[in-house]
């Protein structure tokens, strides 16, 4: 199970002071579990791990079966946000690090598309279709979202002339609103198969919906055991205590950001595979918290990597930052350190150590330095970079970002402010029905 480590936030933080901050992410837990806060029908992800049916999973593997008697070798997934980054963490984390290069082929690989409008980005992906086997997830839940529906639009036509209407309605599956949309109209028109976005379930809590379950199944990967680490975490973080791990992550976060001003969470990791876990976590807290003129802005670093970018900044830069800290207990695979006659690295010292063990001491050394250096540390732990793990890591962090929100004084569930940008685009798009706005944004700009 996940565990919080505050030690690296001592010599900055009162324990007094600490006391009352976990009196007030108490609060705040109590207006998570009792379901009556604001935001209060979006809290469908509490108990996604407990209540996903049996039967869902079984449609899963069906699709995944199909698609491999298929011979499919290229899934494509659309969606944006949410719709793309749950899955794209768990199959980064899970997946070999040179799988490409290596060529296995014992599951499709799975890329995705619908998350930004670049042309040379899309043109690519269709250069990349044209040599496999080609199936497509689409997620979206009214099907009008301008980025991944235009990636649909080419990708749908794609599939249909190269092999036919008929055949194309097996190999794309949507994951839509359960009534009204134009996804849902068209899907129903053509015949595919389709999974429901629940309507209580916000996009960037999705990854344990359809939405995140069939990507990753289609990658190869154990749902199963995945979704078994995010119910022991469920379970575990239900209990209202002063240990919890979640109420502890959002008490200290909360008091270094307010009393501390620490305006800045940086997410540090010290393994590649969590670099997609960074983005998903921080399109989780940052659309969760950063409104009404409050928020702690989410960043990310990968080291040991970033440690030769931005640790210069990060160690003496403007004290305005503190950092949460990944720690993976334990690697899965083994690698020695070996010894060299001529000794010209003068690494020989190192002779007979486990890389994971450098790893450790480069982390625990930075911590430290960064703790000198004016950062505060908050360290998450957990065993190893599996399924099991990673469901309770995901869950864990959605489940403290709804009591951190709570305890900030803002509606964790809500993100009014995606849409300003979207206005402009359409106006500046000529979109029919934004004429006016289209005159006021030209003579803004000219």
């Amino acid at each position: 199970m996940v565990k919080v480590d505050l030690k690296g936030c001592s010599t900055f933080v009162k324990p007094e002071l600490y006391k009352e901050y976990v009196k007030k992410a108490l609060d705040a837990f109590d207006v998570l579990e009792s379901e009556k806060g604001a935001g209060n029908d979006f809290l469908g992800w509490k108990h996604l791990p407990s209540e996903v049916p049996a039967s869902m999973l079984a449609d899963i593997d069906a699709i995944c079966a199909d698609w491999k008697a298929r011979g499919v070798n290229l899934v494509i997934a659309i969606g944006i946000g949410g719709s793309y980054l749950g899955a794209k963490c768990v199959i980064e984390a899970l997946s070999h690090n040179f799988a490409k290069q290596l060529a296995k082929k014992d599951a499709p690989e799975v890329v995705f598309a619908g998350n930004n409008l670049s042309e040379e980005y899309l043109a690519e992906l269709m250069d990349l279709a044209a040599e496999r086997n080609v199936a497509c997830i689409v997620i979206s839940k009214s099907g009008t979202t301008t980025e991944p529906a235009v990636a649909f639009r080419v990708v749908k036509q794609y599939i249909e002339e190269r092999y036919g209407k008929a055949d194309a309605a097996v190999r794309i599956v949507a994951i839509t609103d359960a009534k009204k949309g134009a996804l849902k109209t068209l899907s129903t028109q053509e015949g595919y198969k389709t999974f429901v976005v629940p309507d209580n379930v916000g996009g960037r809590f999705s990854v344990l919906t359809p939405v995140g379950l069939l990507p990753i199944a289609a990658a190869g990967l154990d749902v199963k055991g995945l979704l078994e680490g995010a119910k022991e975490a469920e379970k575990v973080l239900a209990v209202k205590s002063e240990e919890n791990p979640a109420v502890v992550y959002a008490a200290m976060r909360n008091l270094l950001h307010t009393e501390c001003g620490k305006s800045v969470e940086i997410l540090v990791n010290y393994n590649p595979k969590l670099t997609f876990v960074a983005e998903w976590w921080k399109q989780l807290y940052g659309e969760s918290e950063g409104k009404d003129g409050k928020g702690i802005f989410p960043a990310s670093v990968n080291n040991t990597a970033d440690l030769h970018s931005m640790g210069q900044f990060i160690q003496e830069g403007t004290r305005v930052m503190f950092e949460t800290v990944l720690h993976v207990e334990k690697a899965q695979r083994s690698v020695v350190i070996g010894t060299d006659e001529q000794n010209l690295d003068q690494l020989n010292f190192l002779a007979g150590k486990h890389i994971e063990h450098c790893n450790h001491m480069a982390e625990l050394g930075t911590r430290l330095a960064h703790i000198d250096g004016g950062v505060p540390q908050i360290a998450v732990s957990f065993e190893k970079v599996d399924a099991f793990n990673l469901g309770a890591l995901l869950y864990f962090f959605e489940f403290a970002c709804g009591v951190s929100a709570y305890t900030l004084g803002v509606n964790p569930f809500n993100q009014p402010g995606v849409e300003a940008y979207k206005k402009n685009m359409f106006a500046l798009l000529e979109k029919p029905g934004y004429e006016e706005q289209t005159k006021a944004i030209r003579e803004r700009l000219y």
